[in-house]
């Protein structure tokens, strides 16, 4: 069906208002379909209109008590004419659960056979559900019924209860965009309790019953404290009724912010040992995802154009959440590590784009700007405003939307508003510069002159964008000054910085609080080596390690002084955010795409010995695990590996560790040493959704021709393969395999991966274009099939946006080994 247009939904919005949905769902139905009946209540002020469906086939449609024929349907849009002042729309449809993580997904445990069903929306997916005016704006409170197997629960945005009939009956919701709207559906084990007269619940697959009920009390504390926090932040109290979050299998996204109920994906409840970064994650995603009950859910963008109203918004307030309510001080260093290396090659992209008011001219161009961008440089711009206005000032501000917008939609324009209003500052000027202009700053200091440099990037729109910002020195482990400042033209001299004692370590935005690259001088870049690991404070570490990746992508520093540095420093730090980030950093770019493949091995050898030394010497919890996997993935020592394997010579927490044991089959299995038939027997002995995936990993890992092909088709020509089963095969198919036996993908992605458009939503489509992309075929020859492909007019966006950002990849290794070899 064709995309909904930006003036589509204008002139809907201006003609529509939805009063009522009333949605049947009989689950109940076989193993493909289920049914669908629907309600629509709405007064128009047109004559003409139209609704989204998306239906296997249509039984019945009544507009006003008249019948209208299902024929009329075409791409997906049901006309609707003769409209009276008031209108009832009656829809009976027979629709198709999804494989693929959006619309009504279906799931089947392979551990114990059992099934489960959750419904993921966002971002036009609702028609594959029910019938609906399909935009963020025409929102409607739900009445939401379900009939299920009658050993299933139902978990939905309203509290659910069990009728004498076995129905489900979900209470009526308040207001909600169509793509907010949710059922989960299954055998769920459940932990449930009442804080502050909410109702909180946690769901999950009954085969991770042991893993939720350990986790339960972290979660639901971390839940509780997360409410009182934003309850005292907003002043609102949370307005959607019993707060649930279901862990669901094969989930796209991190999460969703359903109102009342959150699904999330269901890696995050560990089987095993999880480092303490990991962790924070998942209490990361917590804090975002409740964020959103506000900004989201009760106020709701317009249009997709200011998804930073969403994104940003919870963003920041997570960060700021864990800080202020969990044991999570370091939040803001994970942000850098992160969040701000994503964000980052965002900007370096081709692709990039303001945070706010992007046009996006239909709702799946939209889905593209869902990146870096909207949710990491979004909240590093939302610092920079509360230097700007003050923090009093802000707080008002965002407690003065939420308010005057409460349950309907806003935009760019009204969030300013408030903003001015709180503050009195006007922010036109300051709008512009940093919200509605694409862009990153490279901030640099000349301590001998004390000169501050702000770089605009090449070809960047020349604007001029105030930074406030500290700037550190360290000498040895002392930090020997910090100045705060701003820089608000090209350059600027701040006084501070001659009047401080000389550093051998000089970080340009020391504290992260401004959205900028961190220029290195020559000294500091020359000290780094011997003294990253001394800087006593963990968040210029983070700060100096992303200004190191940052020059290695931009073919400004050699990524053998990135490796000189890891050599010396990554096993001295003590975060694991840092350690696991950039040694995942490490084994997924530097060594594979910027060296020369015959310096590659060498490098690989660096870096276990690194691993192995932290391993040994792990004196705090989550470090030994950082440097066992790490460790894992780099040495070239199988008696090692077949020994770990068994849970030999290992710590009690990983020999029994199921997920640990995928490492080193994948392993083996990268390396030539494990066939086919082991990986079956470990499959066999964890038979669960993750070990199912991790097998089919370790099944195209192998780094024969033969297994290639097989890799191949089960990626591009198995139709029952689901959105997870595509991710394991893409992320494995090119991390193994001489170039001789690889070479002859290159070209097939670009002809194999684009068709699966047929069958993978845009949302899925995306992520397995992106695994797919032949990124360490590092040659000329693979950028001029990329080029071509992008000529090409029949890719999707997905498609195309994954291209063009991994092709910016590619750009970045080839500029680096023609500048350092």
């Amino acid at each position: 069906m064709p995309s909904l247009t930006r003036t589509e939904a204008a002139d809907r919005a201006a003609a529509i208002r939805v009063t009522r949905m009333v949605v049947d769902l009989d689950l109940d139905h076989g193993e493909q379909h289920f049914g669908s009946r629907t309600e629509i209540h709405f007064e128009a002020l047109a004559q003409a209109s139209f609704v989204a469906l998306r239906a296997v086939s249509v039984e019945r449609i009544e507009l006003n008590g008249r019948s209208l024929n299902p024929d009329s349907i075409a791409d997906g849009r049901l006309p609707l004419e003769d409209l009276a002042e008031r209108n009832v729309l009656l829809v009976e449809a027979t629709m198709a659960y999804s494989r693929d993580g959006s619309g009504l997904h279906r799931s089947v445990d392979p551990a114990d056979e059992q099934v489960y069903v959750y419904g993921h929306l966002f971002l036009d997916a609702a028609p594959t559900v029910f019938a609906c005016f399909d935009q963020p704006d025409l929102k409607a409170p739900y009445e939401v019924t379900v009939r299920a197997p009658h050993t299933w629960r139902v978990v939905g945005n309203g509290a659910a209860t069990r009728g004498a009939d076995g129905r489900w009956v979900l209470a009526p919701t308040p207001p909600l965009a169509t793509y907010f709207v949710t059922i989960c559906a299954g055998p769920w084990v459940s932990v449930e309790r009442e804080h502050d007269g909410i109702r909180l619940g946690m769901h999950a697959r009954a085969s991770l019953a042991d893993a939720l009920e350990r986790q339960a009390d972290s979660l639901l504390g971390d839940t509780a404290a997360f409410l009182d926090y934003y309850h005292h932040l907003f002043g609102i109290r949370y307005p959607f009724g019993d707060y649930h979050m279901v862990f669901c299998p094969e989930f796209n996204a991190g999460a969703m912010e359903n109102p009342g109920c959150v699904t999330i994906r269901d890696t995050y409840l560990y089987r095993g040992a999880a480092t303490r970064d990991e962790v924070l994650t998942r209490t990361n995603t917590i804090a975002h995802e409740m964020a959103h009950m506000w900004f989201g859910d009760l106020v709701t963008m317009t249009w997709w154009d200011d998804l930073w109203l969403n994104e940003s918004f919870a963003e920041y307030l997570a960060h700021r959440a864990m800080v202020a309510a969990t044991s999570f001080a370091d939040a803001w260093v994970d942000s850098t590590m992160a969040r701000r290396l994503w964000g980052h090659s965002a900007e370096r992209s081709p692709s990039t784009h303001p945070v706010a008011g992007v046009p996006a001219l239909d709702a799946q161009a939209a889905l593209n700007n869902f990146d870096g961008i909207s949710y990491a440089k979004g909240s590093a711009v939302l610092r920079q405003l509360i230097v700007h206005i003050g923090d009093d000032a802000f707080l008002a501000g965002v407690r003065k939307h939420l308010q005057r917008n409460s349950f309907g939609n806003a935009d760019l324009a009204d969030f300013l508003r408030a903003m001015e209003e709180s503050s009195g500052v006007d922010l036109a000027q300051w709008s512009a510069v940093w919200l509605e202009t694409a862009g990153i700053d490279a901030l640099h200091v000349h301590q001998d002159t004390g000169r501050v440099t702000r770089m605009l990037p090449p070809g960047a729109e020349k604007v001029s964008r105030p930074h406030t910002f500290d700037v550190a020195g360290f000498t040895g482990a002392q930090e020997v000054f910090r100045v705060t400042g701003t820089i608000d033209r090209p350059t600027r001299k701040w006084p501070e910085l001659v009047d401080a004692p000389r550093a051998e370590i000089v970080v340009p935005n020391a504290a992260d609080l401004t959205w900028a690259v961190s220029g290195l001088d020559p000294e500091t870049l020359a000290n780094l080596p011997a003294g990253l690991a001394t800087v006593p404070d963990g968040q210029a570490r983070a700060v100096l390690w992303l200004a190191l990746i940052d020059g290695m992508h931009e073919a400004r520093i050699d990524p053998r002084h990135l490796l000189a540095t890891f050599d010396t420093a990554w096993e001295r730090e003590t975060s694991d955010s840092v350690l696991n980030r950039v040694g995942a950093h490490m084994v997924s770019r530097l060594i594979p795409i910027f060296l020369p493949p015959a310096e590659q091995p060498d490098a690989e050898g660096r870096v276990a010995a690194a691993a192995r030394r932290l391993y040994d010497g792990a004196t705090a919890p989550g470090h030994r695990l950082i440097g066992a996997r790490l460790l894992v993935q780099t040495c070239a020592d199988e008696a090692l590996l077949r020994t770990w394997l068994e849970g030999d010579d290992l710590p009690a927490e990983l020999a029994t560790d199921s997920d640990f044991r995928w490492f080193v089959v994948r392993a083996l299995a990268r390396r030539g040493w494990l066939g086919e038939e082991e990986i079956e027997t470990y499959r066999q002995r964890d038979e669960s959704l993750a070990g199912q995936q991790a097998a089919l990993a370790a099944l195209a890992l192998r780094p024969t021709a033969e297994a290639k092909a097989w890799a191949w088709a089960a990626l591009t020509q198995d139709r029952a393969r689901s959105n997870y089963e595509l991710n394991a095969l893409a992320g494995a198919f090119w991390t193994s395999g001489a170039p001789e036996v690889l070479a002859p993908y290159v070209e097939r992605y670009f002809t194999d991966i684009p068709p699966l458009a047929d069958r993978v939503g845009e949302d899925a489509l995306g992520t397995v274009a992106a695994l797919a992309y032949p990124l360490p075929m590092v040659s000329e020859q693979t950028l001029a099939a990329s080029r071509a492909a992008l000529a090409r007019r029949d890719l999707t966006p997905a498609v195309r946006r994954a291209i063009i950002d991994a092709q910016a990849k590619l750009c970045e290794a080839l500029a680096s080994r023609a500048t350092f070899g």
